[in-house]
Order: C-alpha cells, then structure tokens, then sequence
C-alpha cells in the first residue's frame, strides 16, 4: 500500500485546567487581577493546542500557604478526570506559589497524580538547567512577597505610631477619608450609641453584671441582628468592655506600641474606660440564670417575708391548658412553702411602693440650689486643680525617665520585665491625668441638664418602671433600693431600706417627722418651783466643760430678783425668771 493511501489519525487534543489566583481582598472585588491571568492562560492554551476543561479561581489565598480551598478542588478534579496527562496552565510562577517549600509541595503533589505544569512565562522541565531556573524565580517570589510584607507592616507601624487604627474597624465605627488624615475611624450610628450606652452604664454601675450588658445588646436590634439567632457571647461583650479605641486611645503590644492617645474621636471618656477595667478586676462576671428573664422582673430583688429567702417565679398551666405567672418560696421549712403569689397582685403592690417614695418637690427644689452652690464653688477650684495636674503630670514623667535608665543597665529578665510592667501603669495612669486636665473646668454637660435627668428619676422612678424595658426595671430596684425588699403573703411589703438619695430627700416610710420646737431642746412644760433645800433634777446631760453664765433669777424665800452665776449643767435652788436672758459669758 502506497504512503498516500495510508489513513489519517485524528490526535485529540491534550486537556488542560486554568489555575489562577490572587491574594488581596482588593482583587477579589475589581476582578482585574482574576481575569487578566485566565485570559493569558487561555491564549497559551490556544497557542499549544489544548481543550481548556475547567478554570479554577482561588480568591484572596495568600502564595505562602499550601492549604488552598481551590487548589483541592483542582487536584480532586484531577483524579476524577479518566483522561492522563492533564496540563495546569498557571499565569506566573508567582501565581502559583511565593514560597520555596510550598512551591515545590505543590509540585510534588501534581506530579503524583499525572497533572503536568506549565506556564506563558517559564518551561519547566526536569533538567538541572531548567531546575535552577526554577529555583530562582521561586525564591525571587518569596523575596517579594517577604519584602511586601515587610514595608506593609513598617507603613502600618508608622501610622500606627502617629495615632492612627490601620486594621479593620471596631464594632461602632467606620472608615471615612478626611482632610489631612487619610482614613479615619468615626462614629458608625446606630451602634456607637447603643455600645456608649452599654460601656457607661456597666461603668457606672447601672449595669451591675456582664450578663446584664449581654442582656442589654441583645435587647437591640440593630446590634444583635449582626449575630446568628441575635444570640450576643460573652466574649464579644469582654471585647467591647476592654477595647481602648471606645476611650480615643489605641495600643498594638505585637509591636511594642503602647497605649497611646489615637486621631480619631473615642465614644467614652479614659476615665470611664479606667473604671470598667476596675470593675473587671473586682470579679463584675456574673453569667446570666437562665430562669431570669423579662417575665419576671421582681425575681432576685424580693425576698419572702417569713424565711428571707429569695423568692422563685414560675409559669403554671391550669386545667384549660392556660399559663400563669405566680411568685412563691420554695424553702421547705417556711409557712410559706409553694403558696403561690399572683405575679400582677406583688407587681401592682409595688407600684404603689414606689408611689410612696417620692420626694417632694419643695424638697427637691431646696436640693437643687444647694448643689448648685457645689457645682459653682467646684468650678472654681478647677484652675487650681489644673496647675495640680501639670505637677503631676511632671512627676510621672521624671519617674518614667528614671526607670528607663535603670532599665537600660538592667540584666535580669525578671528586673526588665518589672520595669516594663511599672513603666506601663505609669504611662497609663499618665494618660488618666491629662484628661482629667484637660477636661477640667469643661463638664460635659452644663448642670441643668445633668440635675433635670437626676431629677427626672426622683421625682418618678414608677415612669422607668412602667416603661417595661427589662434592664431600666433592674435599675429601678437597684437604685431607689439598699436592700432586698420583704413580702409578706397577704400583706403585702414590709417597710424597705432606701437608698441615700430617696432617704436624703425625705422620701419613704420612716412616719412623720417635724421640725424641733422654737422655744429651745429643753421641754416646753412649766416646773414646779423647788426650795433652796432640794434640788430640780437635771433635764440634760452635763456638759464636759462647764460654763457659768450671769443669770437674771427668781428668789422664794425673799421674793426678789437677783443676779446669780449659774453652771450650765443645771440650776439647783434657783428657778429661771419669766423672761431669762443670759448678759454675757465669763
């Protein structure tokens, strides 16, 4: 047979993947770098004469790491595939890999399976020629991805080191390009106001717990809609408690950064910041019972009146399968053991006991001119406590200068680090110190403002109560009450213990109480007269010094005014005249 009539073998051509990647998140979103390489890798395969079966897009995948979701799914795709020889197309040897040890795993592992790499930029081959070739571009890669990160991380440092946050945002602010700065944190709304209000009220106390600033971000919607089921952890709440960006301040201790006053605005001030890292440290970390909750406010603050136990709450279904919420005590050895109390009776009946604590407005009024003199003589005293700061301020820095040098000719690793930790507090306590210097004489808010929201709660705690926000009801308890209040089934509240303001203002249930008579502390009723034989008993405790006073007095047995030395410890044989008034002191 003639070689012109032999037949045609029709070759198919070889298949071949697309494998790309990119490391920024920037990337990932402009697409530029993604497509750019497939498009290149496809023109390749054109060019060779390969089918192109699949393209694989690993997004934002640092080229130091090995583990690589795309890349698995690759090799898998790899072993599924019936045809042998299939050809990895990669834009770069960069794209691929920027470190030695992962480049050559990789490697490794498509030989393994019959995949065959190659690439619009570099020939691989198996020669020692072609493998240090390779070797070297790899170790470029890793040079310029070691090097990148190098003068990122000494840019950020440097911004860092000015006052600027240079990673991602915390819970309540957001980036926003100013003039002169760049990026700058400000405050993201609603969120900056609901984590302000829960740093300042466990700061102050209005929070009394975790649980209850937990209980508190869960309560709103636009904070707890960030987390799965709305349910906030309590590791999410101790990172809001301890972040110093709420206070204006920002620290990164990787790079020996630390505390420092930042560019941005903070939600709360260094003070209050200082006060919820106190009230960490004093053990603030009570876990939330999951048997308190909304349903029953009282639960936990009221105590039965026979054993002063806590009282316990519950619902109970009655026969026709509807729920009632009842209070009762379960202390076995108490008359009141599982007698149930109507939730709506003990919850109406203190409403009427905060009724009774109100202070009255005449009261309150008085209150008010009187701390308004505080405020003014306090504002005052203000310049002087600023000159105060500034000396201070000048001691913590001549102590800090001193431990620096003695840190410098320290050897002990254990000196060091007690320098360190000295000189840390210091700087901090330091940072407390200029801002109360600089806030000094500046209150943030003018005084009738701050006396009308006091005021606002005097004058109507049963308003906060009726509002029916669970954590405004636990503050109602907690301040207008010193102590658990007792109840008595049937009876209703014993008398409670107020707290210092109500109990200052007048409010509660001490009785009636006046004023002392005018005419003096002795009593008003007249004595019968006594001889000069016998004695009036004293009336008064005698004095510890004993004064004599020129008294005008009243003589039985001569029927005669006379003037008389009398001790103030009583007066024995004389009785007082009609109109007594003492002509001076000796």
């Amino acid at each position: 047979m003639s070689a012109e009539h032999l037949p045609i073998l029709q070759t198919e051509p070889d298949a071949a993947v697309i494998y790309c990647r990119v490391s920024s998140a920037k990337q990932v979103e402009e697409g530029h770098g993604l497509d750019s390489q497939a498009t290149r890798c496809r023109e390749y395969a054109k060019r060779k004469g390969y089918e192109v079966i699949r393209t694989f897009h690993e997004k934002g995948v640092s080229g130091g790491l090995m583990d690589r979701p795309s890349f698995n799914d690759l090799i898998a795709f790899i072993k599924a595939e019936p045809r042998d020889g299939i050809v990895v197309i990669i834009d770069d040897i960069s794209r691929f890999a920027r470190d030695i040890e992962s480049h050559w795993t990789l490697r490794r592992t498509l030989k393994d399976i019959g995949g065959k790499l190659e690439s619009p930029s570099i020939t691989f081959g198996e020669d020692s020629d072609s493998v240090l070739i390779e070797n070297l571009l790899a170790s470029v890669s890793q040079h310029q991805r070691q090097k990148n990160r190098e003068q990122t991380t000494n840019r950020m440092r440097a911004r860092t080191m000015n006052g600027y946050w240079c990673f991602p945002a915390p819970p309540g602010f957001r980036y926003e390009r100013k003039a002169g700065h760049g990026k700058l944190l400000v405050r993201d709304e609603p969120l900056a106001t609901i984590i302000s209000e829960a740093l300042d009220g466990f700061a102050h106390g209005r929070f009394a717990s975790q649980s209850e600033v937990k209980t508190y971000l869960e309560s709103e919607p636009a904070f707890a809609g960030r987390f799965p089921s709305g349910f906030v952890r309590y590791e999410e709440v101790i990172r809001l408690l301890t972040r110093p960006h709420y206070a204006g301040y920002i620290e990164v201790p990787a790079w020996g950064i630390r505390m420092m006053k930042g560019q941005h605005e903070g939600l709360i001030s260094f003070e209050t910041y200082t006060r919820i890292q106190e009230r960490i440290k004093e053990g603030a970390r009570i876990a939330a019972r999951a048997d308190i909750n909304e349903d029953f406010p009282l639960r936990g603050s009221v105590v039965c009146g026979d054993c002063d136990r806590p009282l316990t709450s519950c619902w109970s279904k009655s026969k026709t399968g509807k729920k009632h919420p009842y209070y009762m005590c379960f202390n076995k050895g108490c008359d009141s053991y599982r007698k149930s109390i109507r939730r709506d009776v003990i919850e109406d009946e203190f409403a009427d006991l905060l009724t009774g604590v109100l202070p009255s407005r005449s009261v309150l009024s008085a209150a008010k001119a009187m701390f308004a003199d505080i405020w003014d003589i306090r504002l005052g005293r203000a310049k002087e406590q600023a000159a105060l700061f500034e000396v201070k301020i000048k001691e913590i820095d001549t102590q800090v200068e001193t431990l620096l040098n003695r840190l410098i000719d320290a050897e002990t690793k254990t000196v060091i680090q007690a320098y360190e930790k000295k000189i840390g507090k210091l700087e901090q306590e330091k940072l407390l110190i200029v801002e109360k210097a600089d806030g000094s004489g500046r209150p943030a808010r003018p005084f009738e403002q701050m006396f009308e929201l006091a005021s606002a709660f005097l004058l109507n705690p049963c308003k906060v109560w009726e509002s029916g926000r669970f954590e405004l009801q636990r503050l109602v308890l907690r301040l207008t009450f010193s102590e658990r209040l007792a109840y008595v089934r049937n009876e209703g509240f014993r008398t409670p213990e107020l707290s210092f303001p109500f109990r200052a203002l007048g409010g509660g249930f001490g009785g009636d109480c006046n004023m002392a008579e005018t005419k003096g502390f002795e009593p008003s009723r007249r004595f019968p007269a006594y001889s000069l034989s016998r004695g009036a008993p004293s009336t008064t405790r005698p004095r510890l010094r004993r004064r004599v006073y020129p008294v005008l007095l009243y003589n039985n047995k001569s029927r005669s005014h006379e003037y008389q030395h009398v001790g103030a410890c009583g007066l024995p044989y004389w009785r007082l005249a009609r109109n007594v008034a003492p002509i001076g002191l000796r």
